[in-house]
């Protein structure tokens, strides 16, 4: 009995060591699709009173993982990712509320430290592009939208911004949670400026990695 239990114990961490090393991803290249939400606001980095509520916009891309080792690694991404904010206010004794929403597309290329095969934790710079922008201002005599298209070829004029936060990796599903701040506007022709008004987000996505 003892040598069959024995057999049975070894078979078993056996098969429990190959399991983990087939689900363990951390040392291949990995590349995945995501979907979620951003709860967007802005603030103003000159501290003048300015109020405004966060809004909620959609997040949406893809990523790559590339190991470097089994505990580090890049993760660059590509989203589109709606941003922007609600305010309300007065002008002349008329109340106003406006809605902003700006479509951004979004680079990360973060840093990846996997001291877990279940848990990934992601820091580093993201370069946004904005595409379009819309101002939704409801008054009492009625709502009123302005869009404005962006086009530009001009990859060194961007928002350089701040990201960090973290994935949960279920097998094959990424729940990743992830927070950032614009840091400075890149001009495209070699100068840069601190945006007055800069957005902060946070972003709740679920994937599925390839």
């Amino acid at each position: 009995m003892k040598k069959i239990i024995l057999i049975f114990a070894t078979a078993s961490a056996v098969a429990f060591s190959s399991f983990a090393q087939e689900t363990d991803k951390r040392e291949k290249l990995t590349f995945g699709i995501k979907v979620g939400a951003h709860l967007s606001n802005v603030y103003d980095s000159q501290g003048a009173e300015f109020t405004a509520d966060p809004k909620l916009g959609l997040a949406t891309g893809v990523f790559v993982g590339i190991p470097i080792g089994k505990y580090f690694g890049i993760q660059p991404e590509v989203l589109f990712s709606q941003k922007g904010f609600k305010a309300k206010g007065a002008v002349l004794g008329v109340d106003y509320t406006m809605t902003r929403t700006t479509s951004y597309i979004d680079v990360p290329i973060f840093v990846a430290i996997k001291p877990f095969d279940f848990l990934t934790i992601l820091a580093g710079p993201q370069y946004s592009f904005l595409l379009s922008q819309n101002d939704e201002l409801s008054t009492p005599l009625g709502v009123t939208d302005y869009r404005t298209e962006f086009e530009n070829e001009n990859i060194r004029k961007n928002t350089f911004c701040f990201t960090g936060g973290a994935d949960i990796n279920i097998s094959n599903l990424v729940l990743g949670a992830r927070a950032g701040w614009d840091v400075l506007n890149n001009n495209g022709d070699g100068t840069s400026t601190t945006p007055r008004y800069k957005n902060m987000w946070y972003q709740a996505t679920v994937g599925f990695r390839f």
